[in-house]
């Protein structure tokens, strides 16, 4: 039985392999992609940075600058996350299958949620363009969709994985509806839902760098400025800026996981 197990799994895995190369074959014939042109060209593209793209001892004049755009996006991309999450938590209780009030209900939010968590935040950056213009607002509200839509989805699972069993005991001593939220979802809940929240601020940081080129604001607009304007070292600098700031914030989110998980 072992042995005709581990067959079965070789031969699914050979059968996805195979699949996965047929799509891969019939892309690049598709799209007309030359991939011996595409390889030839990473050495040039190599040479070409370490040529240009790198920082000088002028484009330090600029890092105060820099650091003032860096830390716009920082916080546009916080204030993002958490108030998303506000309403996330409120929608993913009202979605969950273990904390729902009734199914319509339930279908309603997790509709809700789909949506929002299928549109890409660059969508929501163009739409939301026409209302409010090339401004920060525009970027924070890009990434307060997405972050809303992609959180409730993730706090719906954590609530219905966490809380399961002690709402069923907390209903059969006949507790309300609201005890049960404040006793047993929300507690058994709690570190796993943060863990989401610091992986979603991870993301919208990458993600306002994209939303600034669109919004005409934060790094993204600073990078783009300099990069048109073809100062390609203070560009480099605001990319090596934009590394350290992710690296920091992901380990500040790794050491908060390793103590609440």
């Amino acid at each position: 039985m072992q042995a005709d197990f581990f067959a079965k799994k070789r031969r699914n895995s050979l059968g996805f392999l195979l699949i996965l190369s047929v799509i891969t074959f019939g892309a690049i014939v598709i799209t007309e992609y030359n991939v011996v042109k595409g390889f030839e060209s990473l050495p040039r593209a190599v040479t070409w940075a370490l040529g240009n793209f790198y920082p000088t001892q002028e484009s330090l004049s600029r890092l105060p600058a820099i650091l003032k755009s860096l830390m716009e996006t920082l916080l546009v991309s916080i204030a993002a996350t958490t108030i998303g999450a506000i309403f996330a938590l409120f929608f993913a209780v009202m979605g969950s299958n273990t904390t729902r009030v009734n199914a319509f209900f339930g279908s309603i939010s997790r509709g809700i949620a789909t949506v929002f968590r299928n549109i890409d935040v660059a969508a929501w950056a163009m739409i939301l363009l026409f209302s409010f213009g090339q401004s920060s607002l525009t970027g924070y509200f890009a990434l307060f969709f997405g972050s809303f839509g992609f959180l409730t989805r993730a706090f719906v699972e954590t609530i219905d994985e966490a809380s399961s069993g002690s709402v069923e005991a907390l209903r059969a001593t006949g507790a309300s509806y609201f005890t049960i939220i404040s006793q047993s979802v929300i507690p058994s809940s709690v570190p796993q839902m943060i863990s989401w929240i610091l992986f979603m601020i991870e993301t919208n940081i990458r993600s306002a760098t994209l939303i600034g080129l669109l919004t005409g604001s934060g790094i993204g607009f600073t990078f783009n400025l300099y990069y048109k304007s073809l100062n390609y070292d203070i560009a480099s600098l605001v990319v090596v800026t934009i590394i350290i700031a992710i690296l920091f914030i992901e380990s500040i989110s790794n050491y908060v996981r390793r103590v609440i998980l």
